[in-house]
Order: C-alpha cells, then structure tokens, then sequence
C-alpha cells in the first residue's frame, strides 16, 4: 500500500516539534540568502547611481542594528502564536477544526507574508533615511531590498511547503483540501521563474539603462554587473526550480505507484494528501476514486455471495437494466437435504446446529463449484445447486452426476450426526429472474427441479442416500453414465408415470 500510516500521539508531537525546527532553519536560510542577493546587488548597482557618496553610512549601520533583531523578534513572535494552536491539536491528539486545518494549510504562505512585510518596511525606512542625501542611490537601496524581499518570500514558501507537508498529512487525513491552501502548481513556477529569470532581467536591465544613460560608464564594471546576475540566476533559479518540480513531482509519482496497485487488485490502496493545492485534489481524488472501486468490489463479492457469482458475473455484464424473465435451457439439478433435521435441532443447542449446518453447506458449495455449478438457493437445510444455467455447459448433466458422486463421499463421516439424500435430474426448464421489479432472484423452474426434489425425497429413506433420473444418465457424457446403473422403477409423489431410478455403481477395490 502506498498511503505512509499516520503519527498519533507522542510521535505526532514529536514530528510537530522537528518541523518547527525545519521551519526555523528555512526561514533563517531564505532571509540570509535574500540579505546576501541585496548586498551582492548593491555593490553592483550603486555605484550606477550619482552621489552615492552621500550616504550615511553611520545612520544606516544604526538603524540596521536596531531593525533587524526588531523584525526577528516580532516575527518569530508571530509565527509562534500563530503555530501554539496547532501545537495543542497536535498534543491533544485529535481530529482537527477547520481552523486549525485552515492553519497548516497556510503556513507556508503566513511564512511569505511576515517575510515579505519586514522586506517591505525595511525597503521603505531605509529608502526615506537615504533619500534627501542620496537621491537615486536611495531609490536603488529601496528596490534592491525588495527584490531581495522577493527572493525571500519565494524560497521560504517552497521550502515550508516542503518542510510542512508531514502535519499536511495530519490535517487533511486523506480528505480533499476544503479550499485553495496556497499557490498551486502555476504560482510556485512563476515563483521559480521569478528567481530564476524575472530577479535577473530586471536587475540586467536597470544595469542597461544605467549605461544608456551614463555612455561613460566603465564598460567592465558593466560586464561583470550583468554577468553577476546572470549567475544568480543560474544558481538561483536551479534551487527553485527543483524544488518547485519537486513538489508536484512527487505527488504525481506516488499517484501513478497507487494507481498501479489499483489496476493489480488492490483497492484498499490510498496516497496521502500532503498539498493544499490542486495536487491534494488530485491526491484526494484518486484516494475517493480508490474507495469507490473498493466499496464496488466489496458489494460485487458480497452480491456473488448472496446469488452465486456465476449469477453475478452474468448480471453484471449484462448492458441495462436487468428484467424479469427467463429462457428456456437445457440443466441438471442436484436437491440436497438434512436427514432428520428436526431431531437433530432437538438434540443438538441452536448455535451447534448452526454451526453444523455451516459446515455441511460449506462442503456443499465447494463441491459444486468444483464441478462448474453453483447454489441457487439454500431452503432451510437443503440446497438447490444447478448446472447449465446462467452459463451453459456442454455435459451440464455429467458434472451434475460427478458432483453428486463426490459430494455424497465426502459427506459420509464427515460430519457426525449429520446426513444428507441427494437427488439429481436434468432437463428444460426455464431459467431467469423470477419477481417484482423491486425484488427479484435469479433462478430455475421446471420439471429436472421438482424431479430432484422428489428423488431427493426418496434418498433420504433409502441406505443409497443418492438417486438420480434415468433422465440424467441419457443427456450424461457415456463415461460418466457408466458409473451408474438403474436399480428399479417408482413413481414419484405427485407424478402418474414411474421413474427409473439409478445409484452409482459400487467401486472396485484392489486384491492383493
């Protein structure tokens, strides 16, 4: 099975713990890698700007020491408050709310929004503390910060959304996600495509306008701005990008994987919905495809069960809606009866009865379905088992005779105080769902039915216990027929003209 089983308890809080801690490190990495892109940048852009002397760098120092443990302080802050409810579901250890759901779904984007406002705030406080000094210089600070700010925000969400999808798993419990957690599959390469080529390109082009409107320019410091951009881009952009195809990736794949367990047999076979996008929809909806295809199997076994899966198979097949009806075919019919039923529920207590019965019914199907037949119906502590229909069979009245032969010896001994008379016919009869349209049953009438019945009858007071028709032997495959012989002459209850009645022959045993 595909689906990875699910932390509870100690164990979830446990890995709530370790990905708090992922969290922590993704977001310092994404800061520190964004902190290192704006003064790579700066040290190329700046000196494009005039009067870039100007600036106080003693202001700026100042301010920087006080902002920055500020925002860690007050982001972190946020961020904890924001993960304290999910650290009480986690701990009490049961199924979330929606808001708590809602939590986990959006934390990869709560990550680029407390990102991205310090970005912001810092582009704008440093940009008005360098402006009445610095004038363009103090433009270029500000737009560098955000785009600095961007490359943040971009890879804390496809690291978080990485790191995350663990107590994703928790929090959406193989259920679709109840709304759009985050950027999906186009938002996180447009992310990568930001990094990758969009970051890039607009600081190669501020360097070009720089040179268009400055021709004296050192064509060198030129050159190497613009192939310092283009190797953050590469660099970058690579990161991203994997990560980014990654993350639909995988999900796809273990999708496939599940879908080849499905197409093997096993419906029981579920992915985990780890994404708040149209991935977990995808992922969510192969797993309610998956239990669908179970729930049908299930009721399909069930069916055959009840009606026999000759019967079901047949059923099921069939293109519409099934009618009422039947057609006249060609059948053997084997009848098999408890012997002093009613004196063995008196002596025996009702669940040993049950239990004998289970198992006398047990060999009875197994027996007959050895032989290409199956049970119709089971009528109290008989059974009417039937060759030839729905399905037909080229010697349905030999296998009807063989399985009456082998059922009759492995019946002998084989349940104590518990025996049986068996009766076998053959002939036309019609076969098909006989009822109301609300409630029908598929099953066989005609004379082979009421001739086994009363053969049936006879076995149970005779020391043979197995009868069948003359009427068997004649449509029976000659080597089989040869197993039996005609013992005498009887009319049957309910009929005027006498029946012959065969027995199998008695087997010959070795002399040494």
């Amino acid at each position: 099975m595909v689906e990875r089983a699910e932390p509870v308890g100690p164990a979830a809080v446990e890995l709530w713990r370790r990905t708090v801690g992922r969290l922590t490190w993704a977001a310092v990495a994404a800061n520190f890698l964004g902190a290192l892109v704006m003064f790579l940048l700066l040290g190329f852009l700046v000196p494009f700007a005039p009067d870039n002397s100007d600036r106080e760098l003693v202001l700026n120092g100042v301010v920087a020491a006080i902002y920055l443990p500020s925002a860690l302080l007050l982001g972190t802050a946020i961020a904890r408050r924001r993960g304290a409810a999910v650290d009480r579901w986690i701990a009490a250890g049961r199924p979330p709310t929606a808001r708590e759901r809602g939590l986990v779904l959006g934390e990869p984007l709560q990550t680029v929004y407390i990102s991205g406002f310090f970005w912001v705030i810092a582009a704008v406080l440093f940009t008005a503390i360098n402006l009445p000094s610095s004038g363009w210089s103090a433009l270029i600070v500000g737009g560098t910060m955000l785009l600095a700010g961007e490359t943040t925000c971009a890879v804390s969400y496809l690291l978080s959304e990485r790191i995350v999808r663990p107590i994703t798993v928790l929090a959406l419990a193989g259920r679709a996600p109840p709304e759009r957690g985050g950027p999906g599959v186009a938002g996180r390469l447009a992310m990568a495509w930001s990094l990758g080529t969009g970051i890039p390109l607009l600081g190669i082009l501020v360097i070009a306008t720089a040179g268009l409107i400055d021709p004296n320019e050192d064509p060198a410091l030129l050159a190497g701005a613009a192939a310092f951009l283009a190797g953050i881009g590469l660099l970058v952009g690579s990161f991203a990008i994997a990560v980014a195809s990654r993350s639909v990736a995988e999900p796809i794949a273990a999708v496939r994987r599940a879908m080849a367990q499905v197409e093997e047999g096993l419906y029981a076979t579920r992915v985990p919905v780890d994404d708040g996008s149209e991935v977990g929809l995808l992922e969510a909806g192969f797993n309610s495809m998956a239990a669908g295809l179970e729930e049908r199997e299930r009721l399909r076994d069930l069916f055959g069960r009840h009606v026999g899966r000759e019967v079901a198979e047949a059923a099921l097949a069939r293109e519409g809606e099934v009618e009422l009806g039947g057609e006249l075919r060609e059948v053997a019919v084997v009848f098999v009866d408890v012997i002093d039923s009613t004196g063995l529920a008196m002596r025996r207590r009702p669940h040993e009865v049950v239990e004998l019965l289970n198992r006398f019914f047990s060999i009875v199907v197994e027996t007959i379905e050895e032989q290409c037949g199956w049970v119709n119906k089971f009528e109290g502590d008989a059974a009417l088992c039937v060759f030839g229909a729905p399905s037909a069979r080229p010697d349905a009245a030999g296998d009807a005779l063989r399985a009456a032969r082998a059922l009759d010896e492995r019946l002998a001994g084989a349940l104590e105080g518990l025996t049986a008379g068996i009766g076998v016919s053959a002939g036309p009869a019609v076969a098909g769902n006989i009822g109301a349209q609300e409630r029908f049953e598929y099953t066989v009438i005609g004379d082979p039915v009421n001739e086994a019945a009363r053969l049936c009858e006879l076995a149970k007071q005779r020391p043979e216990r197995l009868l069948a028709s003359h009427a068997v032997l004649r449509r029976a495959d000659p080597a089989e027929a040869a197993n039996w012989e005609v013992r005498d002459s009887i009319v049957l209850r309910g009929r005027d003209e006498p029946t012959q009645v065969a027995v199998p022959r008695p087997r010959l045993t070795a002399v040494s």
